[in-house]
C-alpha cells in the first residue's frame, strides 16, 4: 500500500497568483491565488489550495469541485438567486457546468477536490472493470479472473 505522500497545513501553504478573468469582476477588486497540491496518477484529480481578498465575481465550474473551506466568509448565489453563506468547515460540491456568483466579505481560503467529469456509461465501465480487477486477487481461482484474463487477450488479437 503507498504511503502518503502529501501532508501540508493548508492554512499555511505558499499560494501564487491566479487572477480571475477580468469579465468575471462584478465588484472591487479580488485577487485569488492558488497552488497545485497534488494530482493523481490518472490526471483525472486535482487537490488545490485556494484563497480570495474581498469582491464579487461570477464563477463558471467546468470540472466536479468539492470545496472545504479554511478560513473567511463568502456568499454564493445561484442562477435562481438563492444564496448560501460559506465559512471554516463547510463543505461544498459544485459540478461542472454550474455557475453561480461569488461574494467574498472577509479574505477566504478552502482546499478543492477538482475532478475531470467522465461520460456516464465509460464511469459505469470503469467502475466495473475495477470490481473485476479487486476481484481477480493473485491467489483466488475465480473463474471471473479466467474469463477477464480471456477477454484481455481477446481485444489484444
Amino acid at each position: 500500500m503507498p504511503e502518503a505522500i502529501l501532508m501540508v497545513n493548508p492554512a499555511t501553504v505558499d499560494l501564487e497568483a491566479e487572477p480571475i478573468p477580468q469579465e468575471w469582476i462584478l465588484g472591487g477588486s479580488p485577487v485569488a491565488r492558488s497552488k497545485k497540491l497534488s494530482t493523481s496518477g490518472d490526471l483525472s484529480s486535482a487537490i488545490v489550495v485556494w484563497d480570495c481578498t474581498p469582491g464579487d465575481f461570477h464563477w463558471q465550474y467546468n470540472k466536479d469541485e468539492t470545496i472545504y473551506v479554511i478560513s473567511g466568509e463568502a456568499f454564493m448565489t445561484n442562477e435562481a438567486g438563492e444564496e448560501r453563506r460559506f465559512a471554516a468547515g463547510d463543505l461544498g460540491f459544485f459540478p461542472a457546468g454550474y455557475a453561480c456568483n461569488w461574494r467574498i466579505t472577509e479574505p477566504f481560503r478552502k482546499v478543492a477536490v477538482i475532478r475531470e467529469t467522465l461520460w456516464t456509461p465509460l464511469g459505469y465501465g470503469l467502475k466495473a472493470l475495477n470490481k473485476l480487477l479487486r476481484l481477480a486477487d493473485p491467489g483466488n481461482k475465480s473463474p471471473l479472473l479466467f474469463a477477464l484474463a480471456g477477454f484481455l487477450s481477446a481485444m489484444r488479437r
